[in-house]
């Protein structure tokens, strides 16, 4: 471990050491977060493939206290340098997906075009060749008795990581907390769409026994249909009956323990940032109106850990970069509380 004799953690964030201001090494780190700068399908607003950095960023002003696991810290958190040549081919081909998402929306058949067909083939490629890096390098994180947290990025990036812990793991539930279904198959047409993460998910990843779906209050007939015919594997607690049911007097406590026991033992934690109030968010990829309260959200991880249930692994995404880098903050401080509750999960 570390040594944190001459490390105040009362200070101000040191620029030189890493994630948090913290001084430990990939080795001596207990939590690795492996950011993923990629964002090639967003179908809006983009700059989360520059989250990680941001993030870093924002990151030196949090203090280290947290009320819910004060020496959380101390077990390491570290994060790895942006991977510079995943960037690139993400800049590369977001340029070449923003031409085709704006033909494809003019009506256009993609089939008439020769390159607008090259430029789907090589953004799907893309997406798979990111698909094995990601497992990649999860997969030797956890062959090495890390736990990981992964950032995006957009919500395509985590599918890989999945894969890993499946392969650990066996069954395991998914907690999503999202504004959005991501429920879609092929979505302007592109295999791992943002907007298709759950799908392939639950496509690809038979160890994927739940998905328990909170705040989402934007989706199409497509998803409304799959949820109806997923014979329970997909549960939505959609953000317009979550305020109803809390209107109508029922507590969050309540509801949030209703949640909880659909998951099954293990929990992997998918928190698109957008499943947040915009005024969080301002600047993530696709904001709605409408969603929760960052503490709201940290209350639900609370319960996931009283309940006996482990934490497996998370991923933040979506996180976007604005002016004034208010995102930046947001995302930095759940990040923080992520990687405390991973460690207070896995004691």
């Amino acid at each position: 471990m570390a040594d944190l004799s001459t490390f105040d953690p009362n200070g101000a964030g040191n620029p030189n050491n890493g994630i948090f201001g913290l001084p430990f090494t990939e080795e001596d780190a207990r939590v690795i977060i492996l950011p993923v700068p990629w964002e090639v399908t967003v179908s809006y607003n983009a700059g989360t493939a520059r989250a990680g950095e941001h993030i870093h960023k924002a990151s030196l002003q949090i203090d280290l206290f947290d009320a819910d696991v004060p020496d959380g810290w101390k077990e390491g958190f570290f994060m790895r340098d942006v991977d510079r040549k995943i960037l690139m081919k993400s800049d590369y081909l977001r340029k070449e997906a923003e031409l085709y998402i704006k033909y494809i929306s003019e009506g256009q058949n993609v089939d008439d075009n020769k390159f607008m067909c090259k430029t789907l083939k090589e953004a799907n490629a893309g997406s798979e060749m990111l698909n094995q890096y990601v497992y990649d390098q999860t997969k030797e994180l956890l062959d090495n008795g890390k736990l990981v947290g992964l950032l995006g990025g957009d919500h395509s990036t985590p599918l890989g990581f999945m894969k890993a812990l499946g392969e650990q793991h066996g069954e395991f539930g998914i907690l999503q907390i999202d504004a959005h279904c991501d429920l879609r198959y092929k979505y302007e047409g592109f295999n791992y769409s943002h907007a298709s993460i759950m799908y392939n998910a639950l496509k690809e990843i038979p160890a994927i026994s739940k998905l328990v779906q909170v705040g989402v209050r934007d989706y199409c007939k497509e998803e409304w249909d799959y949820i109806c015919n997923s014979n329970f594997r997909v549960i939505t607690y959609f953000d317009r009956e979550i305020k109803d049911r809390r209107f109508e007097g029922e507590t969050w406590k309540h509801i949030c323990g209703e949640m909880i026991e659909k998951l099954p033992q293990k929990v992997y934690i998918s928190f698109d940032i957008d499943g947040l109030d915009p005024k969080c968010c301002p600047y993530t990829g696709t904001p709605v109106q409408g969603g929760m309260e960052t503490d709201e959200v940290n209350y639900l991880l609370r319960k996931i850990i009283q309940s006996g249930r482990k934490i497996i692994g998370f991923d933040l995404s979506e996180v976007g970069v604005g002016a004034g880098e208010w995102d930046a903050n947001v995302g930095a401080r759940e990040l923080f509380k992520l990687c405390n509750l991973i460690v207070s999960s896995n004691k």
